[in-house]
Parts: structure tokens; C-alpha cells; sequence
């Protein structure tokens, strides 16, 4: 195989999912979208609802985002607590983890919208 094949097929696998999901390069079941966020159903849900709210914009963790994304992470809260609302979640959990450590998976900014069961604390 070419060196540039060989490139080509190890940049395709280390380009971001939730990135490829954006462009619909993958599918997912989306349930909400707008200029700058994109919300999806998780596929190893782990709660009766667990969705995932994105920004569209590449950012690798929540630690990665700058003051100048101030506005996008208020942004995607408020979409949270628009889809909550819209699907009648009288109580729901919305978390994201910073890092392999605390448990981030994919490496771009997501949140976990979660509900429909008794949430522990502490969560983890």
C-alpha cells in the first residue's frame, strides 16, 4: 500500500467521531440541532434517556474551551434544559467528564443528558 493510502486511512481513523457525526459522515439519532449544537441519542445509553449535547465546533474537553466560548457552553446548557423540557423531565442530570481519568471517552466536548432512573450520589 502507498504511504499516502496508509496516511490517508490512519488520519480517517484518528479524526474525531463526534466530529464525523457533525458532518453526518456517521449516523446518529438526533434529536436536536442548531447552528451550534448538535444533541443525539448515546448508543450504550446508560439511563432510559441519555443523550449527548455537542457543540459543533471542535473542542477537545471542556478544559480545552476558552473564555471566548463562554457563550457556546452557556448555550449548550440552555439546550439541555430545552430538551429536558421539551420531553417532560421533571429532574435530570447533566454532566461531562474532562479527561481519560474522570472518564472522557471521545475526545470533543460532550454532555450527558441523563434521566428516567434514580441518579447516587457521589456518581462515580
Amino acid at each position: 500500500m502507498p504511504v499516502g493510502a496508509q496516511k490517508a486511512i490512519i488520519d480517517a481513523l484518528q479524526e474525531c467521531l463526534f466530529c464525523r457525526i457533525v458532518r453526518r459522515e456517521i449516523p446518529a439519532q438526533i434529536v436536536h440541532e442548531d447552528e451550534q449544537a448538535l444533541v443525539f441519542k448515546d448508543i450504550t445509553p446508560q439511563a432510559p434517556t441519555h443523550l449527548l449535547v455537542i457543540p459543533k465546533k471542535h473542542l477537545g474537553s471542556l478544559s480545552a474551551s476558552t473564555d471566548g466560548d463562554a457563550l457556546l457552553l452557556g448555550h449548550l446548557q440552555r439546550v439541555a434544559c430545552w430538551i429536558a423540557e421539551s420531553v417532560k423531565l421533571s429532574s435530570f442530570r447533566l454532566v461531562t467528564n474532562n479527561g481519560k481519568g474522570a472518564g472522557q471517552s471521545v475526545d470533543h466536548l460532550h454532555y450527558h443528558l441523563l434521566a428516567g432512573r434514580p441518579m447516587s450520589w457521589p456518581p462515580g
